[in-house]
């Protein structure tokens, strides 16, 4: 009896220790938890994915580098910029709001922890002693039998088990509170940062509108003239008879390429032309070639209008110099804008979109056919000789259909050509108009548009200022640089900045030599550019005698098409720079 008694305290002594070894290994694993919690909530903290305030400012961040330079020298981009700033202003205001009351929270919460940190702290002494000095033979002995022990030792795990939890809640508000000050600060100094980069933007907006309202106002009413006649072009949309490429206007490897006989040779091709709105003809054209009907190509083009397909169409519209005729089987087909010939060749899809278009253009700018139309392509080509192929065909098969916008037609602008991209803008979405990678997959690619990818050197009527091709020399080139140094950077008369050849363009503008003298750059060796997501070309960097220069594309832009030589221009806001 007497050994069983004391084999049964042995194995009850064993049976304590494992179970305060166990509390003890416990204990430590929850330490080690809390430690090892403690470090990643530390290191990762500064992670903009940890707090909103944190990823508010990046996304400001972004948005603040995303602002564009101010050299754009139009004041609608420039209010642009304005609004951009307040915007950005207004955002930050609103943070700094919410960074404050953040702050008055912490400072209460760090009041609040002070008693539960000495709440931890006891709760963690008194525990450790309890571990240290507890010795489960003294209540066995104690107790009356073993039921009794039992109770209490069950009592004791329980009180233990608490008392982890309790530490483990403390320790986690403790560690909580220490990193929400962290990132607190953290926010406090990335919002400093970036109210100072918001003012120093602010200061530079000033002074860009500044220069450039004043670069404005000493051009020469030549000089705009000049401007406007090489950044035009082409007419608006395609005609009856579109002409074919014209010699030496192609880029190497083109039937229209010519070799201007001298290295290094430089011309700058234009994607499209000119304004970038709405339908492509030649893009459509492609897409009809492809496959698309023309509801899937006014869908395209035409993003956020309803294509209603009974709309009650006028009797008879007002037509400029004409009077009032029948509109669909007078005005309709008297639509010179596209060639007919393409209904032959795969594109009567396109025939039928542009019927479309064409009818509903028809419609919005003479409020349903109450007021006049013009003949021209200010407004869309109407001949009174009368189609009856396929063209004809394409009307009478869309008739009534009309794209409309809560029931009233939209202006459904349209072009020739848009370079693979058409462009927000006049109340419609832009669009990377390929089948999958641009420039080669275009559908203006694919439907052989001659003004797709272009260099520009003769005015409408034909004019070349004597001039053979497009292609410039180093020399040329450099001293389009030096007329940009002159208009952004100072240092000469702007209004000296035009063509050297002044048998076609008048005026007293500066020789190559005088400004060399100014901007000092001699010659080009390389030119690279970078184009933007949104259809435009954002940047060229040139290689020069005076290092590497990145200019951006607006700026580059009107430099080249106030001083490259007779009628050599760019035509688009998406063009490239070759170099032979």
């Amino acid at each position: 009896m007497t050994m069983n008694f004391i084999c049964l305290i042995e194995r009850l002594n064993n049976w304590s220790k494992f179970f305060i070894n166990l509390m003890f290994f416990k204990f430590f694993l929850i330490i080690f938890y809390c430690l090892i919690f403690v470090f990643f909530k530390i290191a990762f903290a500064s992670s903009c994915l940890a707090t909103d305030y944190d990823c508010q400012i990046a996304e400001i961040q972004r948005e603040i580098d995303a602002l564009s330079s101010a050299h754009e020298n139009n004041k609608k981009e420039l209010a642009d910029l304005k609004n951009q700033a307040i915007a950005l202003t207004k955002r930050i205001n609103a943070l700094a709001v919410e960074l404050e009351g953040k702050e008055k929270e912490i400072v209460k919460r760090e009041t609040d922890i002070e008693y539960t940190q000495i709440v931890f702290e006891e709760k963690t002494k008194n525990h450790y002693k309890f571990i240290r000095l507890y010795n489960p033979i003294l209540p066995f002995i104690s107790s009356d039998n073993a039921s009794a022990f039992l109770r209490e030792l069950t009592i004791q795990q329980k009180v233990v088990s608490f008392d982890i939890e309790t530490m483990e809640k403390y320790a986690d508000e403790i560690v909580k509170l220490k990193n929400d000050r962290d990132k607190l600060e953290k926010s406090k100094d990335n919002f400093a940062s970036i109210k100072k980069q918001v003012n120093e933007r602010a200061v530079f907006l000033a002074g860009e509108v500044e220069k450039t309202e004043k670069y404005l106002s000493v051009l020469s009413r030549k000089q705009e003239d000049l401007i406007a006649l090489k950044a035009g072009g082409f007419s608006t949309s395609i005609g009856d008879t579109p002409p074919t490429a014209e010699p030496c206007s192609g880029a190497p490897g083109t039937s229209s390429f010519c070799d201007p006989g001298f290295r290094p040779a430089f011309a700058a091709f234009s994607f499209g032309a000119p304004h970038r709105v709405g339908m492509s003809q030649y893009g459509a054209y492609g897409r009809s070639l492809s496959g698309q009907s023309a509801e899937a190509i006014l869908a395209a083009y035409y993003q956020g209008a309803e294509l209603n397909k009974n709309y009650p169409v006028p009797a008879t519209i007002g037509v400029i110099g004409v009077g009032r005729i029948p509109f669909e089987e007078n005005y309709l087909l008297g639509i010179h804008e596209v060639p007919e010939s393409w209904g032959s060749n795969g594109g009567f899809e396109a025939l039928k979109a542009q019927a479309v278009a064409a009818r509903t253009y028809a419609l919005a700018v003479t409020n349903n056919g109450v007021g006049s139309i013009c003949t021209t392509e200010k407004c869309q080509v109407y001949k009174p000789q009368l189609k009856t192929g396929k063209w004809a065909e394409a009307v009478r098969q869309t008739r009534g259909w009309v794209l409309t916008r809560g029931g009233v037609p939209v202006k459904t602008y349209y072009s020739a050509s848009t370079g693979g991209y058409t462009i927000s803008q006049w109340g419609w979405f832009g669009i990377k108009d390929t089948s999958s990678d641009w420039p080669s997959t275009a559908y203006e690619k694919i439907a052989g548009s001659p003004w797709f990818y272009k260099a520009w050197y003769k005015d409408r009527s034909g004019r070349s200022c004597g001039r053979s091709n497009p292609w410039l020399t180093s020399e040329q080139m450099a001293d389009i640089l030096n007329a940009w140094h002159v208009l952004y950077k100072g240092g000469g008369d702007v209004s000296r900045v035009s063509p050297v050849d002044t048998s076609c363009w008048p005026g007293n503008p500066y020789s190559m030599g005088e400004l060399a003298s100014i901007g000092g750059y001699q010659n080009i060796s390389s030119a690279s550019v970078v184009y933007g997501n949104n259809g435009s070309t954002l940047s060229i960097t040139f290689g020069t005698n005076k290092g590497t220069v990145s200019i951006s594309a607006e700026e580059f832009k009107k430099a080249f098409n106030l001083r490259a030589p007779g009628y050599v221009g760019i035509k688009s806001s998406l063009y490239n720079i070759e170099k032979l």
